[in-house]
């Protein structure tokens, strides 16, 4: 099957990178926003949740970003940790044949060990809008090279207080700077801001429907308040789920709910904002590998970030709002796979439950609580027992003939990236273009060598010098 992304005029680097990723054919999102934004446009895009809007402005912006230059030509924000990581992560993978670094910058995480990374070469930079504002107070985030803004999850950096970081980060980019925003809803204050700062825009309005219709089961089951956990036990045995993401409306529900289920052996994870930093990386992690079937979550906590080949949503809390509850659902029954779609209602969700119908234009099918017998409660348990296949990580396949090499020696040892590069590309056979990413950090070095020529430069490196010294090299992990 031929890559209909070539039809777009991209490096051969790019094509090859899609194609590692398993992107074959542009979404109606990517369609519309990539050529634009390839011809040096600004852009205002009205974007859903789980259309593809990441790729959409990472492909142009890996494509057009300069290996050569030190400095940051690209400043994505995104208004939470895990979407920085996440984000930072896609940009990585698209940009991988051509060695591109995108570091992740964001609060509950030692800021010094951000600017010693910032320090060195990068060429995107994904962040929150607190901690990039403090880079670039410190100086240690200069925008002069910047040439793509992009502004991802507007409107929930708008909820979440951001305007006025957004703001500043606006007005202290070069003029020729080009900026794309997206979001899922364009409120007055979006449109606001982009006739404030974002000129001659073209404008993308991308509706939730619009892609082919998910194959979403939706399934309705009302359930007094004291009654709610046992239905809720009930309905999870009834569907037994492969990977399964269970919603709740506020921090503490989302621990009570996380503790009842561990209590009972079933293993799950939670997600919301009060967690520190490390571990919500963990848990989101944790369950993209299958390390657990079930992870409990706020909505702000898994707002945008993307998880592959959910089998079921649980609203074990009837969302507040009706846009959420299309937020919610949409987490399944994704990139072709057939999903199901579970919420619980209580006589005080009625209201809303209104409201959300009114909202899509439909009923939503009111199913009875199911009555589980001994071999389906067996059949439940005996699949919690057995391990959760580990999924491939997301670019997996791009490793292919990559090597990672640590090396005994770093900053204190006054190591730069020069001295490695320069050590390597004077073994036979070997040229700056078989070289990735070098890392340098405090006592230790990373260098990544391409084109299955690892092998060759560890066993060189037993012997060969560098910096005028033999250094301790092995392979690394990723």
């Amino acid at each position: 099957m031929t890559n209909e992304f070539q039809d777009f005029g991209l490096s051969i680097e790019i094509l090859e990178a899609l194609n590692g990723l398993g992107y074959k054919k542009p979404t109606n999102i990517q369609q519309e926003v990539i050529p634009p934004m390839l011809a040096g446009k600004n852009i205002v895009a009205k974007a859903p949740t789980g259309s593809g809007k990441t790729a959409a402005f990472a492909i142009p912006i890996c494509q057009n970003v300069r290996w050569e230059e030190n400095a940051p030509q690209a400043l994505v924000l995104e208004p939470a940790r895990e979407l920085a990581v996440q984000v930072s992560q896609e940009m990585f993978h698209i940009g991988r044949k051509k060695r591109l670094k995108v570091p992740a910058v964001f609060g509950g995480f030692p800021i010094d060990k951000q600017i010693r990374t910032l320090k060195q070469k990068s060429h995107i930079v994904a962040g929150t809008p607190g901690r990039v504002m403090d880079h670039i107070r410190r100086e240690t985030l200069k925008l002069s090279n910047v040439q793509w803004l992009v502004i991802d999850e507007a409107d929930l950096m708008l909820d979440m207080g951001f305007i006025d970081e957004m703001k500043q980060i606006l007005s202290l980019v070069p003029a020729d700077c080009r900026i794309s925003l997206f979001s899922a809803t364009l409120k007055p204050e979006i449109r606001e801001l982009a006739d404030e700062f974002i000129p001659e825009a073209v404008l993308v309005m991308q509706e939730a429907g619009e892609e082919q219709a998910p194959a979403i089961t939706e399934k309705l089951y009302f359930a007094s308040q004291e009654r709610k956990y046992d239905t809720f036990l009930d309905i999870l045995m009834d569907e037994n789920p492969q990977s399964c993401m269970i919603f709740c409306g506020t921090r503490e529900m989302t621990n009570v709910l996380f503790q009842k289920l561990r209590r009972k052996r079933i293993f799950c994870g939670m997600l919301h904002g009060d967690m520190e930093q490390k571990e919500r990386l963990k848990t989101v992690n944790a369950f993209r590998r299958g390390g657990f079937r079930f992870l409990i979550a706020t909505d702000v906590a898994a707002r945008g970030i993307d998880f592959e080949e959910i089998s079921h949503v649980v609203n074990y809390d009837f969302p507040t709002g009706k846009e959420t509850y299309v937020h919610r659902i949409g987490r399944t029954g994704r990139n072709g796979n057939s999903g199901t779609a579970v919420s619980l209602v209580t006589e005080d969700d009625q209201r809303m439950l209104k409201q959300v119908e009114t909202y899509l234009g439909r009923e939503l099918p009111v199913t009875e609580p199911p009555v589980i017998g001994d071999e389906k409660e067996r059949a439940f348990w005996k699949f919690q027992r057995i391990k959760a296949e580990r999924k491939p990580e997301k670019g997996e396949a791009l490793n292919e003939g990559i090597t990672r090499l640590s090396i005994g020696g770093g900053r204190k040892s006054k190591m730069r990236a020069g001295d490695i590069v320069g050590t390597i590309c004077s073994m036979e056979g070997m040229e700056a273009s078989d070289i990735g990413i070098v890392d340098i950090r405090d006592s230790i070095s990373y260098v990544e060598i391409l084109n299955r020529k690892g092998n060759h430069v560890l066993d060189c490196l037993q012997t060969k010098p560098i910096k005028g010294k033999v250094r301790k090299v092995r392979k690394a992990g990723r």
